[in-house]
């Protein structure tokens, strides 16, 4: 049966890899976005109950991190807005160990919404289509933490997850954990990256003090380096994080996709061997 369903950050890593998911499986997929029609942003309201017309379920993706400040309040506005459009169901991507995005969550589960939560771990895609592709081209990596232990996840998986979990209720109420099938440190993922992508790429620890500084004398915003600065600290530094869960072979009956097959699949794109682009 063909639903209704909003995607809310349908242009993003896993926002996206779900539109795609849900079109193979004929869904009808409106994308939530400021340039959408009708727009939707997560930081105006009065756009979400235009949004939700004619909507049955929903893609949750509040960007940059429901632990940033605003977005327990976003989530309540959206679900209440939800509550009032007669909506079926919605699904929440959260990050695994972010006690501040745990509030978000318990907004959602006590909503009065059928819901499912899905926590994610790290994105492999983080290499490939976020902030640390640039140093990955430039051919050199620093970053704190050097020790933590991550079960990176792919986001092919995550999207096929919550395909999943948008259209079969028997999810319903559930949290599900979402990582990769092994532990691996930011030192050998750059390092199995390098070989896959047959370069040279150096990787340099760094005191999380240093890295704070280096992203603002990068001119990055005050909100983003506040984020990387609580991620690192809060969510890699718990013991917690670096647990690998069997979520996504029970949900999708296949194991969950490994970093080396991210790193051969991605070199085989070339995207890690552009040429890097100098600014003047």
């Amino acid at each position: 049966m063909t639903k209704h369903i909003l995607v809310t950050g349908g242009t993003g890593k896993t926002g996206r890899r779900v539109v795609n998911g849900l079109n193979q499986l004929q869904q009808s997929v409106r994308i939530g976005s400021r340039s959408g029609k009708p727009a939707f942003d997560w930081n105006d309201p009065a756009t979400y109950a235009q949004a939700l017309d004619g909507i049955q379920r929903a893609y949750l993706v509040y960007y940059p991190d429901l632990a940033v400040p605003g977005a327990k309040e976003a989530i309540q506005n959206f679900t209440i807005a939800a509550l009032e459009q007669g909506l079926e169901k919605v699904v929440l991507l959260s990050g695994k160990g972010e006690k501040e995005a745990e509030a978000c969550e318990a907004i959602v589960a006590g909503s009065g919404l059928n819901y499912t939560i899905v926590r994610a771990s790290w994105f492999n895609q983080n290499f490939s289509e976020s902030f640390l592709m640039e140093p990955i081209l430039a051919g050199h990596v620093a970053l704190p933490m050097p020790q933590a232990a991550i079960p990176f996840v792919d986001a092919n998986d995550i999207a096929e997850v919550v395909v999943k979990v948008l259209l079969d209720d028997t999810y319903n109420g559930q949290t599900i954990t979402l990582t990769g099938p092994r532990q691996l440190t930011f030192p050998q993922a750059v390092a199995e990256i390098a070989r896959g992508s047959q370069r040279q790429i150096g990787f340099q620890p760094v005191s999380l003090e240093d890295y704070q500084q280096y992203m603002q004398e990068a001119g990055l915003p005050a909100d983003y380096v506040w984020l990387i600065n609580y991620l690192f600290e809060e969510v890699l530094g718990n013991p917690e994080n670096q647990e690998i869960s069997p979520d996504i072979e029970q949900v999708l009956g296949r194991k969950a996709t490994d970093f080396a097959d991210f790193v051969k699949d991605t070199a085989a794109t070339g995207v890690w061997n552009q040429p890097v682009v100098q600014s003047l």
